[in-house]
């Protein structure tokens, strides 16, 4: 098994080596350029500027190119993120002023025209990479100055202005204007001849290499998105504050006085009948139904948080800089596989401790229980990506690469996990013994239910995060730039003691009306902020943005109900987790017969 081990992971090193050889370096590869030197330029997609989903290869428009067109070899990250580099028709050479060369010339057929003017409506952009930097631009406009829209005008730009800077032998800064008056009339249905030209500027700065991307990164950090940033910290530390110290001083309080009554009771007549949480002691540590499935959720979100934890400690030390293309979606696969052997430990060992017999099921149902319906919905959204032509339909290849990486690594690394948790023979800790038959839960008000509880639990965790939401949301579905992950992992650090407050005081509440049946209970409710938080993806998409499109509402609403599902588990994991370490110190805090 060690050597099944050792060739998975020499496998994911070998497989991420052939496909991520040129992970984000242009062809000069140490970015340094003598004077005439041809710096890559590479034209990466276009698409309409409020569908960040649908993306489309730079040549699936019909424009010109003055040679072959050749494809950058990619990483897997990049293909992930939808990149699909190729060389752009300008050639931009070192520190060598051009004003106005004609890149290309070609006579646009009728249907090439409506091409055109079709993507021009939509407010198609254009995205290219000048020595790894970002440039942007759209690639036309709609003049309204009709009244009608059947008088609209629409133009394509055909003359580009590269603004470059420059200190020493690299490039600092790129910056992209078009011609206002530079125009081709796209109105009607009729051939067209274009010339597609471009001016080159350099101009030499102080700014140091290493800091060129700065300014990329500045934009989330100015001084009024701060205010907002650190106004969202302290709404949800008040409410961390305001929420711990409630619910530390009703607890302490009602604890101290159900430990002196029960202490009381003991010394009184033994035949007084029990009543609150010591009542159903007998019953509080019950194995619960379902209790593979229990495991294999447990399991899922252990790993999960794992991942979370990772991903943040790689954006702290600042490996996800701005447009470093595909580094998160590389390390998501990477750090999921390899930490797929903490999912197979923790539920392989919970589900022994609760007295499990078939464990290679439990091990199957934690490997397919998050990994399952991300499948399901990459599938159809790949169909659904290959319908439109858009560069987030994977290539083969590249599901090849991700199939090998789960069957060569994670699929073992799991094996391995379960069978260390099976072996590791460890008992499940109850301070009280469990009686024979189960106590009958006396009936209930409604407000006890699963459902309505679940809403109270999920509630104070989302108001913690939900300021902090929309930044995220419009970094990942839209094209603002999310830097500031010091902020986030604080948000981050607030939502886990949220939950776990919250669950705790919910599992009280429910043991003290004489209700045992908490392991679910306290799993739904620690999770049930990731139902919260897709109830606001519904309100972002609506309210919020200017998505629009079937692939773009599938895209949205598929991947954010994966996302949304690996909270659930996550934060249903952290909740039982707590909610575990409070029932198992109350009973130990009473003598229990």
């Amino acid at each position: 098994m060690r050597k099944t081990m050792t060739v998975g992971v020499h496998c994911i090193i070998a497989l991420l080596i052939l496909s991520g050889a040129d992970l984000v370096r242009s062809d000069g590869s140490d970015h340094r350029y003598k004077e005439g030197d041809l710096v890559p330029l590479y034209a990466n997609k276009v698409g309409p500027f409020h569908n960040p989903s649908e993306t489309y290869r730079y040549f699936d428009l019909p424009f010109c190119s003055p040679g072959a067109v050749k494809e950058k070899k990619e990483a897997l990250g990049e293909v992930l993120n939808g990149d699909r580099l190729v060389s752009a028709p300008y050639k931009l050479e070192f520190l060598k002023h051009k004003d106005t060369d004609v890149a290309c010339k070609t006579k646009l057929k009728k249907e090439e025209v409506a091409q055109f003017r079709s993507a021009v409506n939509k407010d198609y952009y254009f995205q290219m990479y000048y020595d790894d930097l970002p440039i942007w631009g759209f690639i036309g406009k709609v003049d309204k100055e009709g009244k009608d829209p059947s008088e609209y005008k629409t133009y394509l730009y055909k003359h580009i202005h590269f603004d470059l800077y420059y200190n020493k032998d690299r490039v600092i800064e790129v910056n992209v204007r078009t011609d206002p008056n530079a125009l081709v009339d796209l109105t009607e249905d009729k051939e067209v001849d274009v010339e597609f030209m471009y001016t080159v500027e350099w101009k030499e700065t102080a700014t140091p290499f290493e800091k060129r991307m700065d300014k990329y990164s500045q934009s989330s950090s100015l001084p009024h998105h701060l205010e907002i940033h650190w106004f969202s910290i302290i709404n949800s530390c008040v409410t961390v504050l305001l929420l711990t110290g409630f619910l530390a001083t009703i607890l302490m309080r009602v604890l101290k006085n159900d430990f002196v009554k029960y202490a009381h009771d003991e010394e009184a007549a033994e035949d007084q009948e029990e009543t609150g949480w010591k009542y159903i002691h007998g019953d509080v540590f019950r194995f619960p139904k379902y209790k593979s499935l229990f495991a294999a959720a447990l399991g899922s979100g252990t790993q999960l948080f794992t991942l979370t934890v990772f991903i943040f400690i790689l954006a702290l030390v600042g490996v996800f800089y701005p447009y470093n293309r595909g580094a998160l979606f590389t390390a998501l696969v990477v750090i999921y596989a390899l930490t797929s052997g903490i999912a197979g430990y923790t539920a392989t060992s919970f589900y022994c401790q609760l007295e499990g017999s078939n464990w290679v099921r439990n091990l199957l149902l934690t490997g397919c229980l998050f990994c399952g319906p991300l499948f399901l919905t990459f599938c159809f959204l790949n169909t659904v990506a290959i319908a439109y032509t858009a560069t987030a339909a994977l290539p083969f290849g590249t599901i090849v690469v991700i199939v090998l990486i789960w069957t060569l690594v994670t699929s073992p690394l799991l094996v391995l996990g379960g069978i260390a948790g099976k072996n590791s023979k460890a008992e499940f800790q109850a301070p009280v013994r469990t009686t024979k038959y189960p106590r009958e839960i006396p009936p209930l008000p409604w407000y006890r239910a699963t459902i309505p509880q679940m809403a109270m639990a999920g509630f104070l965790p989302f108001s913690a995060i939900y300021i902090e939401l929309y930044y995220i949301f419009a970094s990942v579905w839209g094209h603002r730039i999310y830097t500031i992950y010091s902020i986030l992992f604080i948000v981050f650090i607030i939502l886990l003691i949220v939950t776990a407050f919250i669950t705790v005081a919910l599992t009280y509440f429910q043991l003290a009306a004489e209700d045992h049946e908490w392991w679910w209970r306290s799993f739904l409710c620690g999770g049930s902020t990731g139902l919260f938080i897709y109830t606001y993806c519904l309100y972002y998409y609506y309210a919020r943005s200017d998505m629009s499109g079937f692939m773009q509402t599938s895209f949205f609403f598929g991947y954010m109900a994966c996302i949304c599902y690996g909270f659930f588990l996550m934060l249903g994991t952290v909740g039982f987790r707590a909610a575990l370490l409070f029932v198992r110190h109350i009973y130990r805090s009473i003598k229990c017969e």
